[in-house]
């Protein structure tokens, strides 16, 4: 293994370099999955071992994401400064801090600390993040971009299919069925003492996570996986952006990140609500926990039509509006499909294998939004992904606001809060990403 990889510039990777980038950014994202998607059995074992609200609940999704808006850019900086390896190593260790930290909370059972803990978690995510998507969009054809990032997202959704599933598996016994039905009944602190019991399970695996993560942040920091300079722009960049000074210089960033803003946190709400949706029609949490699984298999299932559609049949652009439309339409049947089915061993609402079918919407949208927005950013590009990855804290924002709609009216009501979303993302793809300059009376578009 090398120490010290050669420099090179975007977009002059050798067809060898570029497939072993490929590799070892496919295991990061590997690893992104498997700590953000466990979140969707978080929430509902927090709400059960604390007793908490909805809205309370999804606060593990808010300080997990929230630490993208605030650390994305000072990443963008320090990346800049030390390189992206070196930057890569600092955002493991600083998730394995956060994995660290569910010890104590555990064992003192206070939520907050496990919330600092998760917002740990996400802080070092957001480093990784900031390094590793630039390197998906520049280690080939841009007109591939959305293919590459199709692939990175069967690594991720891939682990996010197991998390949950180890997870339960981990920490969850077959009586807890008849635990969870006997709460309301026991007494205050036989009650106390159950859920200390439950809440304690996670030290054990945890401590196992906080270890690996400081490896993996080793492992990273002396891999081949090369160092690319973004800061030297072909000819016909620097031409272009001759004028600009500022980020905000560029609208068709700046339109994307609220895109991409919107778009993750769709996939968010579609993954961490569905357990609890389930529970409102009879399926308890221990068979409640196959549906993120079901939600990020049809995520798949899409990334795979783009690995194999785009660009031959249909281009990154067209793909995202497609999708967009499709996000729209399951929506409005999550909102109004009544009557109940049996699928996969599971007797429920129609409604809620429209949630699963948000997957297969969500699949492209991510893949096509990100080459789109930092196109021709040139020097601007680590900059402009830190925005972008800003945008990750629409996965804090969004589960909130499901959660107050429903705490206030009903789980079902909640999924609202998606059909804005999917419209503004199907306005970025028809027109929003060709808006060159905010001037209106000089908008260029291509």
């Amino acid at each position: 293994m090398a120490n010290s990889p050669k420099t090179v510039l975007a977009g002059s990777l050798s067809v060898k370099e570029s497939m072993k980038g490929i590799f070892i950014i496919g295991f990061l994202f590997f690893m992104f999955g498997f700590v953000s998607w466990i979140n969707s059995i978080l929430i509902p074992y927090f709400r059960i071992g604390f007793e908490l609200s909805h809205a309370a609940s999804y606060l593990v999704a808010f300080s997990f994401y929230i630490s993208y808006l605030i650390f994305s850019i000072p990443s963008s900086y320090l990346l800049k400064k030390i390189g992206f390896k070196k930057g890569m190593m600092y955002g493991f260790w600083a998730m394995a801090l956060g994995a660290l930290i569910f010890i104590p909370s555990a064992a003192a059972m206070v939520y907050p600390l496990f919330l600092l803990g998760l917002f740990s978690i996400g802080a070092g995510l957001a480093m990784l993040q900031t390094a590793a998507n630039p390197y998906v969009t520049i280690l080939g054809p841009k007109e591939r971009a959305a293919q590459r990032m199709s692939i990175m997202g069967i690594f991720n959704k891939g682990a996010g299919i197991l998390a949950p599933l180890i997870f339960a598996a981990v920490i969850f016994r077959a009586s807890d069925s008849q635990l969870f039905d006997q709460l309301s009944s026991m007494g205050a602190v036989e009650k106390a003492e159950a859920l200390k019991e439950l809440i304690g399970r996670v030290i054990v695996p945890y401590s196992f996570v906080g270890l690996a993560l400081i490896i993996f942040g080793l492992l990273i920091r002396f891999s081949p996986l090369p160092e690319i300079d973004t800061e030297h722009e072909t000819e016909e960049v620097a031409m272009a952006n001759t004028s600009k000074t500022s980020i905000i210089q560029f609208p068709h960033l700046i339109l994307g990140a609220i895109a991409w803003f919107l778009h993750v946190g769709t996939q968010v709400v579609s993954i961490d609500t569905i357990i609890s949706y389930a529970e409102t029609m009879g399926i308890n949490l221990l068979q409640a926990k196959a549906f993120p699984s079901y939600v990020l298999s049809a995520t798949i299932v899409g990334y795979i039509v783009g690995i194999i559609c785009i660009p031959r049949f249909i281009s990154q652009r067209k793909a995202l509006i497609v999708c967009a439309i499709l996000g729209t339409i399951f929506t409005t049947m999550i909102l109004y499909a009544h009557g109940s089915v049996t699928l996969l061993g599971h007797t429920a609402d129609w409604s809620i294998w429209f949630v699963v079918m948000l997957g297969l919407a969500n699949s492209l949208i991510g893949p096509a939004i990100w080459p789109l927005a930092i196109d021709g950013l040139g020097r601007f590009t680590k900059i402009g992904s830190s925005v972008i990855v800003m945008g990750i804290s629409g996965n804090a924002i969004l589960p909130m606001l499901y959660g107050l709609l429903a705490d206030k009216f009903d789980e079902r009501i909640g999924y609202w809060v998606l059909v804005p979303c999917y419209l503004y993302i199907l306005f970025y793809g028809i027109w929003g990403y060709k808006i060159k300059n905010w001037n209106k009376n000089r908008i260029a578009v291509n």
